[in-house]
């Protein structure tokens, strides 16, 4: 249980002191006269209570062998592994920081996270083939983070990875799959996984969460588009975004035993071996759509009794050696995915 150092919703507010002292400020020119480019409405823009770059992002990330740290088995990560180079990004450093700009397995990343709508999302930060760096805008858009982009100042959604004001409107980045997952479940999954430090460069009480009750509580600080009652506001969810359709899942649900849906026209698996931990993947192979039950960290499909492991490969019987898609999922509260997706689908209904 992290300690917790302020309630209520006005502290919360003036932690923002606490988290951005000393930091550099960015220096942003007013927008000129309707001379802005925008895919949101600017007056639903709202200022979070630090400057730009007032919650500081890490860009020289420091990390540590993952089998000697100190860091409790019970802590939330988030977890990176592309081209064998795995790296757990912990949230008790990331609520300080809220944006690491990182390059994982040779690609350039920027691992988020915003506390307000618990919301984590891992992008491949490649701008027109040239990677950029991110930081923190000091705005809030659907009390979700807007980051900017170095090179040009453009805002960003960090929850739909899209740029909604400046230069770079429209611009999308890509999304990269990524592990929500306790710290000893990760490490079990990736033995040689390195560990964010926290050598950021910043005095921070890291391990206190300076949010307290509020991921508990039903407090919206900040206005929203859109408000969904069919699940409490603070639900965890992951959302699954394929060909213009969206859908939203209680992790609770997918923790009682792998969906097999269709999303979006696709045949789709949302599984999770462990507590707090989902994955997704599209589950046809040769052309065929398999339905999956899981025996502990292992799934079968039902279809052939061929066996896979975690990360989607087949380990044995008729599809030894197939893999499957992995698909990006969107974790967060319900209240945030619901105010930006208001058509939403929600899988087993209300």
């Amino acid at each position: 249980m992290r300690p917790t150092l302020i309630a209520g919703a006005g502290a919360i507010l003036a932690v923002a002191a606490v988290i951005y002292m000393a930091s550099p400020v960015l220096d942003v020119a007013p927008d000129p006269a309707g001379g802005v480019r925008h895919s949101i409405p600017l007056d639903q823009i709202r200022d979070g209570g630090p400057p730009p770059d007032g919650i500081p992002s890490i860009d020289s990330p420091v990390f540590g062998d993952g089998a000697g740290a100190s860091l409790p088995d019970g802590e939330i990560v988030i977890g990176l592994e592309i081209g064998g180079d795995a790296r757990a990004y912990p949230l008790s450093i990331l609520v300080w920081h809220e944006i690491v700009n990182d390059v994982v397995g040779g690609v350039p990343v920027a691992v988020t996270y915003c506390p307000l709508c618990y919301t984590s999302q891992v992008f491949d930060r490649r701008i027109g083939g040239e990677a950029a760096e991110f930081g923190t805008s000091g705005k809030l858009y659907n009390s979700n983070l807007l980051m900017y982009d170095r090179p040009t100042g453009s805002y960003w959604s960090q929850a739909l990875g899209e740029a909604v004001r400046g230069e770079l409107t429209g611009e999308r980045l890509e999304p990269v799959p990524f592990d929500l997952a306790r710290w000893g479940d990760w490490r079990e999954l990736y033995p040689g996984t390195r560990l964010l430090t926290e050598d950021t460069g910043h005095v921070r009480a890291y391990g206190a969460d300076p949010y307290g009750s509020y991921y508990t509580d039903g407090r919206i600080l900040f206005p929203v588009s859109n408000e969904d009652d069919r699940l409490g506001p603070k639900e965890v969810v992951m959302g699954l975004l394929l060909a213009g359709q969206q859908k939203a899942y209680r992790q609770s649900d997918i923790e009682a035993g792998p969906v097999n849906d269709v999303v979006g026209g696709t045949p789709v698996l949302l599984v999770s071996a462990y507590e707090h931990n989902s994955r997704g993947f599209e589950r046809t192979v040769g052309g065929e759509a398999l339905d999956f039950e899981l025996d502990g960290a292992v799934l079968r499909d039902l279809q052939t009794g061929s066996t896979w492991d975690y990360g989607g490969l087949a380990v044995s019987g008729e599809l030894e050696g197939e893999r499957l898609v992995r698909l990006p999922l969107h974790p967060g509260f319900w209240f945030e995915w619901a105010a930006f997706y208001p058509g939403t689908q929600l899988y087993g209904g209300a």
